[in-house]
């Protein structure tokens, strides 16, 4: 299928107040700020595309839920795009995930506090290495609890924290919830390491997007393992629609003899559409405020 939307780029300087001269509608590539929803992104641009074209019932979505401590590449639908927006998310996306060793966490990322920990002296570059080629091609995977998955109609995330207060355990529950889907990823790159002690476990896409304009969501809760000094890596992955990095993290650990859970993540690449091109949200907002 041919893209025929107009698709904004930084380069731009100017968007037409005329919605009608935009047929096809637009697709923003986005760079997701970190603490932010997809939700959030939505409602902002939203607001200010209204107000720009002067159309109450416009049409705004996205292609493809990022977690909120996720960065990178959300594709926003404005107009005739919207109906792209199941055909855009179905293409292979890109990922560089950071990932702790030693200790998971409930949420297999730094939304939950730390619930346990595992031996880690063992893991070095070469045996992270090594782990990465058995999980290369299709396979089964089981989603994380704490997701947007739809259980009997319920998001699996209220499920989660539901399970999660009655303290039972979230894996047995999310193999007992969540059907398994059949994912693909195509290639796994280990791009850095970092031994016990060596540096800081952070997330540099996080605290290189810090919010700017207030809308973080205060409901989003982050928290900071940093001081423990635990063996980190550095991933690239490229893989199908519907596969979970955290989901990822946690079975690479499985693999290696230890826990692991997921430290900072960002979509580099949705298709065709990559980083290097996306635009903040602010510059969104603010060509949206020119006529």
């Amino acid at each position: 299928m041919e893209i025929n939307a107009k698709i904004l780029s930084p380069e731009d300087s100017f968007i037409s107040d005329n919605i009608d001269d935009y047929p096809e509608g637009i697709i923003i590539p986005i760079d997701k700020p970190y603490r932010w929803t997809s939700a959030d992104v939505i409602r902002k641009v939203k607001y200010a595309a209204i107000r720009h074209f002067g159309k109450k019932n416009l049409k705004v979505g996205h292609a493809g839920t990022l977690d909120p401590l996720a960065t990178g590449i959300l594709l926003v639908c404005i107009g005739k795009a919207t109906k792209l927006a199941e055909w855009l998310q179905s293409h292979h996306k890109e990922y560089v995930a950071g990932i702790t060793f030693g200790a998971t966490t409930p949420s297999y990322d730094l939304e939950k506090e730390i619930d346990r920990f595992f031996p880690h002296e063992h893991i070095t570059a070469e045996s992270v290495a090594a782990a990465l080629p058995a999980f290369i091609g299709e396979q089964d995977q089981i989603a994380p609890l704490f997701s947007a998955k739809s259980v009997d109609g319920v998001r699996a995330y209220e499920l989660a924290r539901k399970l999660h207060k009655e303290g039972k355990t979230l894996d047995e529950a999310a193999e007992e919830l969540i059907r398994v889907s059949r994912i693909n990823i195509t290639g796994l790159e280990l791009t850095g390491f970092f031994k016990a002690g060596e540096c800081q476990n952070g997330n540099e896409a996080g605290d290189a997007a810090q919010d700017i304009t207030g809308s973080a969501s205060s409901r989003i809760n982050v928290t900071d393992n940093s001081s423990l000094g635990l063996p980190r890596a550095v991933v690239r992955m490229s893989c199908s629609k519907g596969t979970y990095v955290r989901a990822f993290a946690r079975d690479l650990g499985e693999a290696l003899g230890s826990g692991a859970h997921l430290d900072s993540l960002q979509r580099s690449r949705s298709g065709i559409f990559s980083i290097d091109n996306a635009l903040t949200v602010e510059q969104v907002v603010n060509l949206l405020k020119i006529s």
